[in-house]
């Protein structure tokens, strides 16, 4: 990948959030784990696991906060015969897709066992997209957000520019919407994402 990386000076009013964002990361996704033990993984692992063959998770390395990767938790969706490269936009993604599958990614709840990877540090509630450096797409974002500085942010469950079109983003798009994520970062617009992302996921609103 393209070493060229920008450097980016958080203002004062971010450096004092920051770490109140860790410890919003640290007990929300205590609370959301268990409530996800409770309401919904007793259930849908040992169903996914059947309808997957006893693969019901998908794990991936992938590029978090300046840029080092780190194992992303998620529960499989797509058949096992699947390309793993598949890149994000595919044409004819949705047809590799399982029958639960696709309740799973409707509903999102594929990504809530990524409450793991934010406990221990590796992602945010909020935070650009975790992305793999194997696909020329997601490469090219990557190479874009270390151009812009949004590299030295840790990537979310939910996210500025997953809300706008969800996937339908180019990569210049995506690292667009990273920067502009990362200029602006605060509480009241994680507030304003997380919101979102919770009504996009139960279908009350669309990609904005």
């Amino acid at each position: 990948m393209d070493n060229k990386q920008a450097t980016y000076q958080f203002t004062t009013s971010q450096k004092i959030y920051l770490p109140f964002k860790r410890l919003i990361g640290i007990f929300g996704s205590i609370v959301g784990i268990v409530v996800c033990l409770v309401l919904l993984w007793w259930w849908v692992i040992p169903v996914n696991a059947i309808v997957t063959k006893g693969h019901p998770f998908f794990n991936r390395h992938r590029i978090g906060k300046d840029g080092k990767p780190f194992i992303c938790l998620k529960l499989r969706t797509m058949k096992l015969d699947t390309d793993p490269h598949m890149s994000s936009t595919h044409g004819d993604r949705s047809s590799h897709l399982t029958k639960f599958g696709k309740f799973l990614r409707k509903t999102s709840i594929d990504e809530t066992v990524q409450l793991f990877n934010i406990l221990v540090g590796q992602m945010a509630f909020i935070g650009p997209r975790p992305l793999i450096d194997v696909n020329e797409e997601d490469v090219t974002t990557i190479n874009k957000r270390k151009e812009n500085g949004a590299i030295f942010l840790k990537p979310g469950i939910g996210g500025w520019a997953q809300i706008h079109k969800r996937e339908r983003l180019d990569p210049k798009e995506k690292a667009q919407y990273d920067y502009e994520y990362l200029t602006r970062v605060s509480f009241l617009l994680d507030i304003k994402i997380f919101v979102y992302t919770i009504l996009m996921a139960i279908g009350f609103v669309k990609g904005r």
